[in-house]
This record gives C-alpha cells, sequence and structure tokens, in this order.
C-alpha cells in the first residue's frame, strides 16, 4: 500500500455558516457595506411603502444581515460595535423616514423605536 504525500496549504479564512471570516473587523465591515447597499435601496422605494411594511422589511432585514452569528460579536471592540450601530441607525432612519441630520431624530429614535 502506498500514501500520497500531499502539502497542505494553511488558509488565512475560515467560512463558517455561510460566513466568510477573515477576522472580525474585516467581518464587520463586509457587513456594514452590504447593509447600507440594502438600505439605500430600501430608501429609494420607502416612499412607496406605508409605515408598517417599511418596518416589516426592515426588521426581516436587520434579522438576516446584522443579527445573523452576532454571537461572534461577544468580546469585540466598541470600535467595531459602534459600526454596527451605525447600521441600526441607519435601518431605524428608513423606517422613520427621516434623513440623518433631521432635528429632533435622536428623541424620535429613543421614544418610538425602542
Amino acid at each position: 500500500m502506498r500514501l500520497r504525500t500531499e502539502t497542505v496549504v494553511a488558509s488565512d479564512q475560515v467560512r463558517v455558516l455561510g460566513m466568510t471570516m477573515t477576522s472580525l473587523d474585516k467581518h464587520v465591515a463586509n457587513v456594514c457595506a452590504t447593509c447600507f447597499y440594502s438600505l439605500h435601496q430600501l430608501r429609494r422605494v420607502r416612499r412607496s411603502l406605508d409605515a408598517e411594511s417599511a418596518a416589516t422589511l426592515v426588521h426581516a432585514f436587520v434579522t438576516s444581515r446584522v443579527d445573523y452569528c452576532n454571537a461572534i460579536l461577544a468580546g469585540a471592540s466598541k470600535s467595531t460595535t459602534d459600526k454596527l450601530q451605525r447600521v441600526m441607525n441607519a435601518a431605524a432612519r428608513v423606517v422613520s423616514d427621516t434623513r440623518k441630520y433631521d432635528l429632533g431624530l435622536n428623541h424620535l429614535l429613543h421614544d418610538e423605536l425602542q
């Protein structure tokens, strides 16, 4: 019996549950980029939706993108989680149909969406 001698090459990324991870920061940057693109697309059709439909779409979006495998974020740095918080704030602005620098947005986000 003869055994093959093959070389196994180490990889700098791993694929787990459909996520390709190179580092936590790169993963979060990739999630944020994908989320901001999707939110931009949702914002474009927002005028055609009522508030409940917009909220349902954004909730489905958040569940499928931002919350997916979020256990890996345990112990992440504040700068990493702040990036995802900006995505969540943008999602809240899509639901409330407000812009980034509208007056009173912080109160609206806290009072109505929390």
